[in-house]
């Protein structure tokens, strides 16, 4: 047990060190601001150590038998500006690295959520966000509080015990020195101990503390779901359960903090006496004055009142370094989808997109494309549709390398899409997905994001080419209006035209509607097809659809079934043949016709009650 405790603790000093190692190349950055703040630091303790001494020669010279002739105005005023001093190189030192501190902070957290955007679709489908923005959140602070108390906390104290040690050695008896080091020795050695006893009980109130913030903020996103079903007291037991295991971590490790500083209160009343014990013997003795008594004293205090920091300082870096471990452990995820070294640009100069023997599955489950082969001619619209679960939305994520194919290709204008930059692929290929998402910004915001640089013309331009621009100009703040968190303050119609719009400003040479009118109503959807139908002009379009309504247009219409290619043809042909797609139109018109006997029959009835 004793084996596995210390490899444990080996383990987490090594995690520790390994974050430390990470975060030097951005303190290293500006190690010319370091120098100059650790000049500051020596001078600052250079000149709290010499106040003591000041003090002794003050007392002294205020003996009584000296009182009468002079009063040492020269070493008060010394004593004043060395106090002064101190202070002053502090904060000069405080001002020169607080810079280097904060963008060290700022340039870490970018390179994370850099890299996060960088990861695949599968780490962003298995996270917890709420848990994850407590660990990118704790990381940079534990970065800020590293930076600034390694250097200039820990540093000044080890400095400064070795400057008090000496100067004692020097003037009085090797006991002081050795009541001092041993005293300093156990502080912490103890602090050292109960600290990496009481990490494990941190540890687990910060666990508890994210999977509580995971549990409150994935319930109020799904805010509406919650009230459909009336589970507000379900989510209120469940947030509360997480609650309570956090509570009683957090009680665990605030007992275990008392244990610290109580120790560490006993370490430091058992030097102090010992040291004015042998302070006091010394002027009873007549081997120190009264002014040696009071500079021990003030040297005494001077020490341990930062050692008294030096053990929340410990406490803190070892949360620290335990936070920075989170978050710098997200940086070493590597991308399952990423560029090949020598990946290109690509260029669309037609626009021919082909799906080349797909072979598909999410992990390990069923296989979802089996085989998959057919070509989308530049400039040509072909429709896919098939049952739910036939593979249709997963050629759009495949397209976009969210996820890479087991096997065949994606070929665009006879370029595999592996061997070019995500971007350049991205930048050529648009969307108007099934589930327009939105941000929690303004109308005119979200429009803009399929070209941030838009001007306010070219935005409104979108809007009406989506059918926005009626719905805007009924709203009293126009385009300021703020759409809510993930678009709820709009309907799902409204937030489709708002993709649709983005699709516009983004003008890509292939475009991929995802089910694109799947929350519109009748009349809606006649208006967006027809803007569909403007922006898919002259542009290679690929229109995966469950509406048979909406694709009869298109010049192929391709049938999945189970992952596999059924028939193939235009409308009419594959109304010919009577195949699976005969079924599924006569199913739908059948289903159309009954809802419009619904609501006839509904308008009558209402007629008669009038």
């Amino acid at each position: 047990m004793r084996a596995a405790a210390g490899q444990s603790a080996r383990s987490l000093s090594q995690h520790h060190w390994h974050s430390l190692r990470a975060m030097l190349p951005y303190l290293w950055a500006f190690r010319g601001r370091a120098f100059i703040a650790l000049v500051f630091l020596a001078a600052a303790k250079v000149a709290t150590v010499i106040v003591p001494i000041v003090l002794k020669h003050i007392v002294d010279g205020l003996g009584a038998e000296n009182t009468a002739l002079v009063l040492p105005v020269a070493l008060i005023v010394a004593y004043g500006a060395l106090s002064f001093a101190s202070r002053l190189f502090a904060e000069l030192r405080d001002i020169v690295f607080e810079f280097a501190t904060l963008r060290a902070v700022r340039r870490v957290a970018l390179k994370v959520f850099r890299h996060l955007h960088d990861l695949d679709l599968s780490f962003h489908l298995d996270r917890q966000t709420g848990g994850l923005s407590r660990d990118i959140e704790r990381g940079t602070r534990g970065i800020n509080f590293v930076l600034s108390f390694m250097l200039f906390n820990i540093l000044p104290i080890i400095l400064e015990v070795g400057m008090v040690t000496g100067i004692l050695l020097w003037n009085f008896s090797v006991w002081f020195g050795v009541v001092i080091l041993a005293s300093v020795i156990v502080f912490i050695a103890f602090s050292v101990v109960v600290t990496e006893w009481r990490t494990r009980h941190v540890r687990r109130k910060n666990e508890f503390d994210s999977r509580a913030n995971t549990r409150a903020i994935d319930s109020l996103i799904n805010y509406e779901t919650v009230k459909y079903f009336t589970n507000e007291e379900y989510e209120a037991r469940r947030y509360d359960d997480e609650m309570g295991r956090w509570e009683k971590a957090a009680l665990k490790s605030q007992y275990s903090l008392s244990t610290i500083n109580g120790g560490q209160a006993l370490v430091i009343a058992l030097g102090m006496t010992a040291m004015l014990l042998l302070a006091g013997r010394g002027v009873v003795n007549g081997s120190m004055t009264v002014g040696d008594f009071v500079m021990v004293n003030a040297y005494m205090m001077q020490l341990f009142m930062p050692l008294r920091f030096l053990g929340f300082v410990y406490r803190q870096m070892k949360q620290a370094f335990t936070d920075m471990e989170r978050m710098f452990g997200l940086l070493e995820r590597n991308a399952r989808i990423a560029d090949p070294a020598d990946a290109r640009t690509l260029a669309v100069p037609r626009g021919e997109l082909r799906f080349e023997n797909l072979h598909f599955s999410y992990g390990s489950g069923r296989e979802i494309l089996r085989g998959m082969d057919f070509t989308v001619p530049a400039g040509a619209k072909v429709a896919v549709v098939g049952p739910s679960g036939a593979g249709k939305s997963t050629l759009a994520r495949l397209l976009f390398r969210f996820y890479d194919a087991g096997e065949g290709h994606i070929l665009i204008d006879g370029e595999d899409i592996r061997n070019v930059t995500r971007e350049s692929l991205r930048r050529q290929v648009g969307i108007v997905p099934q589930d327009a998402v939105l941000f929690n910004d303004t109308l005119g915001y979200n429009i803009a994001y399929g070209r941030s640089d838009a001007s306010a013309d070219e935005i409104e331009r979108a809007a009406r080419m989506a059918h926005l621009d009626g719905f805007i100009a009924s709203l009293p703040k126009g385009y300021d209006t703020l759409v809510g968190e993930r678009g709820l303050k709009l309907s799902g119609g409204e937030k489709q035209r708002v993709a649709i719009a983005r699709a516009i400003l983004k003008n890509p040479p292939i475009l991929v509607f995802d089910e694109a009118t799947s929350s519109l109503d009748s009349h809606a959807e006649q208006a967006i097809l027809a803007a569909m139908h403007e922006l898919s002009a002259e542009r290679t379009s690929l229109v995966i659809a469950h509406r048979l309504s909406t694709i009869v247009d298109a010049d192929t219409i391709v049938v999945l079934d189970a992952g596999r290619i059924a028939e193939h043809g235009t409308h009419f042909e594959l109304l010919a043949a009577g195949g699976l797609y005969a079924r599924l139109w006569a199913l739908q018109q059948r289903e159309a016709e009954e809802a419009d006997q619904r609501v006839a029959a509904g308008e009558n009835v209402n007629a008669t009650l009038i």
